[in-house]
């Protein structure tokens, strides 16, 4: 293998840098404890925190579940229709649930019960509570405005179904595997004759 020769000066710095020894002085430690500015959160106007909860709203998938034709329009539903929850059932193991009325669900709320109840978010299938727990509070913060931006609109989603109660159509059907014994079984085959 050859080695260029722009590489070993490169390499020396690195391998020098990783046997500097470690300061031991105060000024140093704080330094290294504190965020570079351009890594701390900026405060938004309103304005700005609404543009950017459109934008996350619209990268994060809300409307793929929670926007009725979403999905099958291409992403090319008015944004007055956006948010308000449908109809199409996700049915599993854990029952039937329904894409929320965001809009609805955010109108009663101010920024602290809102960040308090998107902080501890904890929902049944398909819904990915956890990308929504993992978000900065700006974030949240900025889904929040951009919903009540678009004001308290459409009807509450269907109430979730338990587990064997069988639900109206649309319904997405998640059907899992059988468990190994079961597969295993299922898959040998009848002894031949002769």
């Amino acid at each position: 293998m050859r080695v260029s020769n722009l590489m070993i000066p490169a390499a020396l710095v690195l391998a020098m840098a990783a046997c500097k020894p470690a300061a031991n002085d105060a000024k140093t430690d704080a330094a290294v404890a504190t965020p570079h500015p351009s890594a701390m959160p900026v405060a938004l106007t309103d304005a700005q925190l609404i543009e950017r909860g459109d934008y996350i709203v619209r990268i994060a998938g809300c409307n793929d579940c929670h926007t009725p034709g979403y999905p099958e329009s291409g992403g090319k539903v008015p944004k007055a229709q956006w948010l308000v929850g449908t109809r199409l059932g996700w049915n599993g193991p854990w029952g039937t649930t329904y894409p929320a009325n965001l809009r609805l669900k955010a109108a009663d709320m101010d920024d602290a019960k809102w960040l308090a109840y998107t902080a501890t978010l904890h929902t049944r299938p398909p819904m990915p509570d956890f990308a929504v727990r993992d978000m900065s509070e700006q974030d949240r913060l900025a889904i929040l405005r951009f919903v009540k931006s678009l004001g308290a609109g459409g009807e509450p989603a269907p109430a979730y179904l338990p587990p064997g109660e069988k639900p109206p159509v649309p319904f997405v059907e998640f059907n899992l595997p059988p468990p190994p014994a079961a597969a295993g079984a299922a898959q040998a085959k009848p002894a031949s004759a002769g």
